[in-house]
């Protein structure tokens, strides 16, 4: 199945029981997305308040935001990440296994059961950002502000994109991705 094929073919809106399984999984990756801003806002906001930007700091800080809008945000969560979450969420509501449904937002993330390509793909990006995460926290301020503003906005659009494709999802409507699912499972 290649990556332009939906999930499923668009279908009934969910029962409650199938809401509620989806609302975990997806609630369960807001929570981390949510829990990753509430950490990083304050830093991005502390060479701000400090007075430490000149208009070079200033000008770096909107490029870098305006970059990490457009390839974390729109390319990385929009076009990619978030529809999966959903659709995965959707697809487990509709197929529950009780050990998927106790770990549905590391389901949702594609951490277990899902292609090859998938794993790689989670576990991948998981790495790397690990990575990242501990060589940013090394810089000083302002850099580390400018660096933590742009991962801020693009957080926030993939939360706001989870939320968005939640509601098409749930609904029954068509989500545009590979939900990257074993064997037969994800095709249409």
């Amino acid at each position: 199945m290649n990556s332009s094929n939906a999930i499923e073919a668009p279908g009934a809106p969910l029962s409650p029981v199938q809401f509620l399984i989806a609302l975990w999984g997806v609630l369960g990756v807001l929570a981390l997305l949510t829990q990753a801003l509430v950490r990083l806002a304050p830093m991005a906001l502390e060479p701000i308040v400090k007075g430490q930007y000149g208009p070079g700091h200033w000008a770096l800080c909107i490029a870098w935001m305006l970059f990490m809008a457009h390839s974390e945000g729109y390319k990385g969560f929009q076009k990619r990440f978030s529809p999966r979450v959903v659709a995965r969420a959707v697809h487990l509501s509709r197929h529950p296994r009780v050990v998927h449904v106790l770990f549905a937002p590391l389901f949702c993330m594609a951490f277990f059961h899902a292609t090859k390509r998938g794993l790689a793909i989670a576990w991948g990006v998981t790495s790397m950002v690990i990575v990242l995460v501990i060589v940013v926290r090394m810089l000083p301020q302002p850099w580390r502000g400018i660096i933590d503003a742009g991962v801020v906005v693009g957080l926030l659009w993939g939360a706001i994109a989870i939320v968005a494709f939640f509601v098409k999802g749930v609904r029954g409507h068509e989500l545009p991705v590979n939900p990257e699912l074993p064997d037969a499972e994800g095709r249409s």
